[in-house]
């Protein structure tokens, strides 16, 4: 067998349901990933017979193995992290059976729809900007909303040392609007408002992509069904995966 035949060492975490591939790279720089008895590098790859560890947890990705995809409503005040040292950790207050991770963030403060699975090659191809996935939101601010205010977050906001990218705005109320965005800046639409001299009161993710918030309660959690999983898996078909 050639020693390029393997499968790359963040993939391998990743299907073996321990972390994203993104998780699991920050880990290999951490120096806390091994392979036999030889510390992981970025490239490295994992050939049959290898054996591979994290923090001394040996790894074992499991043929056929059945992956695991929630919904969850993430009240505020539960930080989306695995950090075991995070005691508001989305992980620990969810407490499923299997080891599972967020797809992607939301605000500590914020609350809403949250997608956590065991499949670390989806949350690459979801987590993507360029793939174009939409995130809805409702949001209510401090104060009335000017007539201009929607023109000026639809077309983009300066935050980040970028202009953020076109998307769907629409005012619900004196102090409320709906949000669809396609990028996951940090704090983006907090960031958005305040550039423009508003400060967020309430934030709730209501869809992501085509799975929506409707029907669980704050705290809640519930398997995706089978005909969304279906549409999922075609809506990412195409995706990027890195």
């Amino acid at each position: 067998m050639q020693k390029d035949s393997g499968i790359q060492i963040n993939k391998y975490i990743s299907n073996a349901g321990y972390c994203s591939r993104r998780e699991a790279d920050k880990l290999i720089d951490q120096c806390r990933v091994m392979i036999n008895d030889s510390i992981a590098l970025p490239t490295s790859k994992v050939q049959i017979g290898d054996k591979v560890f994290v923090d001394d947890e040996w790894l074992k990705v499991k043929k056929n193995r059945q992956a695991t995809y929630l919904a969850f409503f993430k009240p505020a005040g539960i930080t989306t992290t695995t950090d075991p040292k995070d005691p508001s950790n989305v992980i620990r207050f969810i407490n499923y059976p299997k080891r599972i991770y967020p797809i992607g963030r939301l605000d500590k403060d914020s609350e809403g729809l949250l997608l956590l699975t065991d499949d670390g090659d989806i949350v690459n191809k979801i987590l993507r900007a360029g793939n174009e996935h939409e995130k809805e939101y409702i949001v209510t601010v401090d104060k009335t909303l000017k007539p201009d205010f929607v023109e000026k977050m639809s077309n983009g906001i300066p935050i980040l040392d970028t202009i953020t990218m076109k998307c769907k705005v629409r005012k619900e109320g004196n102090k409320k609007f709906r949000i669809v965005l396609t990028q996951g800046l940090n704090r983006q639409i907090r960031r958005m408002c305040s550039y423009l001299g508003y400060e967020v009161q309430t934030l709730t993710r209501i869809r992501i992509m085509h799975i929506p918030l409707e029907g669980l309660k704050p705290g809640k959690w519930r398997h995706l069904n089978a005909a969304e999983m279906d549409k999922l898996h075609q809506m990412v078909s195409a995706s990027s995966k890195t």
